[in-house]
């Protein structure tokens, strides 16, 4: 950038300032199309005062289509608000003109790439986080207080088990001043990209770091994203949940205190920079994707016709009422869920896909097995599983089990495992009891013998009562097993090395011990053991959420009911219903075989020496 440059826009106004970098990002962040439906869409909804043309709450809330039942619509303007002030923090709320509108939708809908060629995410996160918080440095100081009390104690407990701080991770934190420096990052690019970054470099700065997010503002949000999760660019949030009933809200409500809890809200009130980043990016990394789709509305407008362009500059150019254009005449669209389950719905759906990308999820997921349609058993389980070759979604909900055995049946799986020595993850006095869990397997599912099976991309994870994820690690890959024999360990699970097997079989063999982070369900499918230790050296890593931070645990919990979902849509589907066939005939001509002997055991001899039945081949009900 030349010195003549830095000089002319050294004298440029706040208002200067806003409409060039709207301008900017005009050029690079949308085709000539794009921008003359924003324009069109703009102009036919504005209000006017004072000769300026802009954008109300009311405005942008009936626009978007935001349901009044769930609250968000002034969450959604006073980030609105702040994005359109962009890059200048003290000019915030901003009026939403043509110029401070069109920021808002290239921050919303993550299209300044272009601009950014580095940490465009993690920058993106950054400016969502402002536009929700409000700076208020007495709140602050108290979370601080309370955070610095907390890791102090941590501290102290780690210098009576051990001489060092161990890993590099849990060193203390001196300061922010790193953080700080990288703050304004995107707002230099940003000016950079338009030769004027010298004036913010000689203007003001704001810092994340004095600042918080009201619980009850971020509850309203992830109340709408959840309901905005599935949403396409053209299709309005009318269509997609047309009957929000008092029911579907409270379900709302009751999925967004889950994700909350993520951020420790029950002891904070509010919620820091930094506890959102770490959780956001471990366990929420699709959070905000529904915001692209929603402010996308404003790049299609109803009536759009390139040949009124061509009437010439003096013809007026017609308003018209923006709405999202009807879907093409053809079939019937396929459902967001084909078919519900007892523990997957559309919101438990909308959830999945804050970590799991939604492509993999909306209306392509089918119901491979239900516990309590097919049968609580292993084979049960086999058959209806197996035969997918495509990535799968485990689900399982249950209760705790009381500390003491009421059953005979309780105290075999007692009898099982080690003496419990780690406390529940669900306090007694906590309102939500009800615990599920899950995993994602990207692989098809086998028996497993001396190694398990999947990889990298394995994940295992919290739905209730805390949303938490726990990421595949490289310590070992025993990611997912399934034994049906009465091997150590008989059932399925996750994060559990199997055993090397010998002739000797001591009582200290029968135990059996879960991985340190790990999800076991007994052969019999009728209860489960949830094992986190944060000390980590698994399969799999340990919690990373802060409030999770040093927590060792142990559910044990009777399954209610236990779902797998395929992923891959018909294609898979069909590919499943032809094996399923192809072994129905198999069977049905193995049954079928006569030698003509007259002879049943001779034949069957023959048959077993042929290696048609016998060994490992059934030889169906022959």
């Amino acid at each position: 950038m030349g010195q003549g440059s830095s000089s002319e826009h050294a004298h440029l106004t706040s208002e200067q300032i806003s409409t060039l970098l709207a301008q900017r990002f005009a050029q690079i962040s949308f085709t000539p199309l794009e921008l003359y439906c924003f324009n069109a869409v703009f102009r036919s909804l504005a209000d006017s005062e004072s000769g300026v043309r802009y954008w109300s709450e009311a405005t942008l809330c009936r626009f978007l289509e935001l349901p009044d039942a769930l609250g968000a619509g002034s969450v959604v303007f006073h980030m609105a608000s702040y994005l359109g002030a962009f890059p200048l923090p003290s000019q915030a709320p901003a009026i939403l003109t043509h110029e401070a509108m069109l920021k808002v939708v290239t921050i919303m809908t993550e299209r300044f790439g272009a601009v950014l060629k580095k940490r465009s995410r993690e920058l993106w996160l950054r400016e969502l986080y402002r536009s929700l918080a409000i700076y208020d440095k007495g709140i602050r100081s108290e979370i601080a207080d309370k955070e610095n009390e907390a890791e102090s104690e941590k501290r102290k407990e780690m210098a009576t088990s051990s001489s060092s701080l161990g890993f590099a991770i849990d060193a203390p934190d001196d300061g922010d001043d790193g953080d700080e420096q990288e703050d304004d990052e995107l707002v230099l690019a940003a000016l950079d990209s338009m030769d004027a970054a010298e004036v913010f470099k000689q203007g003001e700065q704001s810092n994340v770091h004095h600042s918080i997010i009201p619980t009850d503002n971020l509850l309203k949000l992830v109340e709408l994203l959840l309901l905005i999760a599935p949403i396409d660019a053209q299709q309005s949030i009318s269509s997609l949940a047309p009957d929000l009933t008092s029911d579907r809200v409270a379900e709302l409500r009751q999925a967004a205190n889950v994700i909350l809890s993520s951020f420790g809200v029950e002891k904070h009130p509010g919620v820091t920079y930094r506890t959102f980043n770490t959780v956001v990016s471990s366990c929420l990394p699709y959070l905000f994707i529904g915001l692209h789709p929603l402010f996308e509305h404003f790049l299609f407008a109803k009536d759009f016709d390139l040949a009124k362009r061509k009437n010439g500059p003096a013809s007026p150019i017609r308003e018209t009422k923006p709405v999202i254009p009807p879907p093409k005449p053809v079939t019937q669209p396929e459902p967001v869920l084909r078919d519900p389950g007892e523990i997957l719905n559309l919101t438990v759906l909308s959830q999945l896909s804050f970590f799991i990308q939604g492509s993999q999820l909306f209306r392509c997921l089918r119901p491979l097995y239900s516990g309590n349609k097919h049968g609580f058993s292993m084979g049960s389980f086999e058959k209806q599983v197996f035969n997918w070759r495509a990535p799968t979604i485990l689900l399982v909900r249950g209760r705790l089990l009381p500390a003491k055995a009421t059953s005979t049946r309780e105290r075999a799986l007692e009898d099982m495992l080690p003496p419990k020595r780690y406390p529940n993850s669900v306090p007694d006095t906590a309102d939500n009891q009800t615990l599920v869990y899950g995993a994602y397997i990207p692989q098809q599912w086998k028996h497993t013998g001396k190694t398990c099976f999947g990889d990298a991309a394995t994940q295992l994870f919290q739905l209730s009562p805390t949303h938490d994820v726990f990421s595949t690690s490289q310590f070992s890959h025993d990611y997912v097993y399934f034994n049906k024999s009465p091997t150590n360990p008989p059932g399925l699970g996750f994060g559990t090395p199997i055993p090397l097997q010998s002739s000797a079989h001591s009582h200290s063999q029968q135990i059996f011990r879960p991985g340190s982070v790990s999800l076991h369900l007994d052969d019999a499918l009728e209860f489960g053991i949830f094992t986190h230790l944060s000390e980590g050296g698994g399969s799999f890593h340990p919690s990373k959420l802060p409030c999770r931070k040093g927590e060792d645990w142990q559910d044990r919990f009777e399954i209610e009911e236990l779902e797998v979902w395929g992923c891959g849509g018909d294609e898979v589907a069909e590919a499943q219903r032809k094996e399923w066939a192809w072994q129905e005939r198999e069977a049905e001509a193995r049954r079928r075989i006569n030698l003509g002997t007259g002879d049943i055991e001779l034949d069957r001899e023959l048959l077993k020496m042929a290696g048609i039945v016998g060994g490992e081949r059934s030889g169906g009900s022959m």
